[in-house]
């Protein structure tokens, strides 16, 4: 959650991102066998001036949506990491036409659009184990460039509504097709939309092959990206342990789906052998330091809690539920409801703030949802209010509340909630946790960094994943992070990663 925060939900039109694919490229060559793999390639187009244009202007935005980006030693290498693996997609063949960006993002995410821009985020970029790994994600990126992929979804994006990037996240494993329905998939929607469309198995496919293509062209060992997608495969199915979840949330921030059915279809197109490179060493060194998880600067999802310590408040989720920190919210998630944490300027009173954020949301009909009274009441000396609507959405009767926060100098907060009628109060205990914490308690909270360590003699799997940073699954963090099986002897020399204080 970043410390600028917008008041209400956002609405997003087809502007951004979505606008970059509306200009059909250069074509440079039709489809052709691919010479060293006998594939039958994508069709190439060149980076036009127009891409350029429209990426430029987009590439601001995207930098807001997904936390900015990384500079420093980090960040230089996987720049130059990605250029050398983009030169082999055939848009152009000049570094300098390519943008590569590490973006400051917990979410396990890649794109890239038209116009040269490319990104990966820190989160995924930590999940990686070897150079030809991050070559591989940066190349499957390319290649749905290359293959004009993201036009064809454009085209499903004007047929359908569509959810951002955290919405995703969260309706795959709590909205779906249930009672929610549209009412709560709008709630909960941000980001640009056109990154958020899921691909389908065709282009994942297709995109697959292309990186590998651009693997072996670069030297990289090809099966580094069935490599990368076990390893996805692996934490999605971790956190949904972690969650309690019965089914495995959205992976690749639910734009890449199904890693784990791809990794015998990359093995059986990479090939059993391979001379290439994996540059294990240099990748390790190039990442170690990065922040992992939340950045404190956005605030911190610790379990239940979660706490700013730059604008210095936390507040709990209710017992059963979870929360996903965003760019511009936090979302909070359970079986019996949905609700969103973000703010924005208090120019009027509460009241006329909670109507405003009432106004952003429109039922089936697109009539205006208002409360049917807004109460005024104080939560740890905080001023504040709340009110309730009672709506239909998907043929079910949900209750959609609205608490709102006056933190003074003009600046508010708000909690967004919807459940079954009735179902609402699982939300007051939230509700009343909110509050304003010291600057002692801010300094407490520190960033988990990943570090890459060399194993010792004496050093197991177990000994080093109880050096976690985690009160929960640390054993299972650590295989999935390092790509290890339980059953794994480590050697003397060794490097691995860990997270840490």
């Amino acid at each position: 959650m970043a410390i600028q925060l917008r008041r209400g939900l956002r609405k997003r039109g087809a502007l951004g991102v979505v606008a970059l694919v509306a200009a059909v490229p250069a074509l440079v060559g039709p489809a052709a066998l691919d010479a060293q793999s006998g594939a039958r390639a994508a069709p190439v187009y060149a980076i036009s001036a127009r891409d350029k244009a429209e990426g430029a202007k987009a590439h601001p935005e995207l930098l807001a949506e997904f936390g900015g980006a990384l500079s420093g030693t980090q960040a230089r290498y996987v720049e130059q990491v990605g250029k050398r693996i983009a030169v082999q997609s055939g848009l152009s063949n000049a570094t300098g036409d390519f943008t590569v960006t590490l973006l400051n993002s917990p979410v396990n995410n890649a794109f890239a659009i038209p116009g040269g821009y490319i990104y990966v985020t820190r989160q995924l970029t930590a999940l990686m184990n070897n150079e030809a790994e991050l070559a591989g994600v940066l190349g499957h990126e390319v290649g749905h460039v290359a293959a004009r992929h993201s036009a064809q979804r454009q085209k499903a994006a004007q047929r359908n509504q569509v959810l951002g990037v955290l919405g995703s996240i969260l309706s795959g494993a709590v909205l779906g097709d249930n009672a929610f329905g549209r009412l709560g998939q709008q709630i909960f929607s941000q980001g640009s939309q056109l990154l958020t469309l899921k691909f389908s198995r065709s282009q994942e496919l297709q995109a697959d092959q292309l990186g590998i293509t651009y693997l072996k062209r670069s030297g990289y060992d090809p099966r580094a990206m069935a490599g990368v997608l076990e390893s996805l495969a692996r934490q999605n199915a971790l956190e949904a342990q972690l969650r309690g979840s019965g089914s495995e949330v959205p992976e690749w921030a639910s734009t890449h789906p199904d890693p784990a059915s791809r990794v015998r279809s990359a093995l059986t197109y990479a090939g059993t052998t391979s001379t290439g490179t994996t540059n294990r060493d240099a990748f390790l060194g190039g990442i170690d330091g990065l922040v992992y998880g939340d950045d404190p600067k956005q605030g911190v999802v610790d379990g239940r809690k979660f706490t700013h310590p730059v604008l210095r408040f936390a507040f709990e989720a209710p017992a059963g539920f979870y929360m996903v920190n965003g760019t511009s919210a936090v979302a909070i998630n359970g079986a019996s409801g949905k609700a969103q944490f973000a703010g924005g300027k208090l120019t009027g009173g509460l009241e006329s703030y909670i109507a405003d954020v009432f106004g952003t949301l429109t039922e089936g009909n697109q009539s205006r949802i208002a409360p049917a009274s807004v109460q005024r009441t104080t939560v740890n000396g905080i001023p504040a209010a709340y009110g309730v609507a009672r709506v239909q959405s998907s043929g079910s009767t949900m209750d959609l509340v609205v608490f709102a926060y006056d933190f003074g100098n003009g600046q508010a907060y708000h909690f967004v909630a919807i459940a079954q009628a009735g179902g609402a109060e699982a939300f007051t205990p939230m509700f009343r946790s909110l509050r304003r914490i010291s600057a002692a308690d801010a300094g407490t909270v520190k960033p988990r960094l990943l570090r890459v360590t060399t194993v010792k003699a004496g050093d197991t799997v177990r000994s080093l994943a109880a050096r976690m940073a985690y009160r929960d699954g640390q054993l299972e963090r650590f295989l999935v992070l390092n790509g290890l099986q339980q059953d794994a002897t480590l050697a003397p020399g060794q490097k691995v990663k860990l997270v840490t204080y």
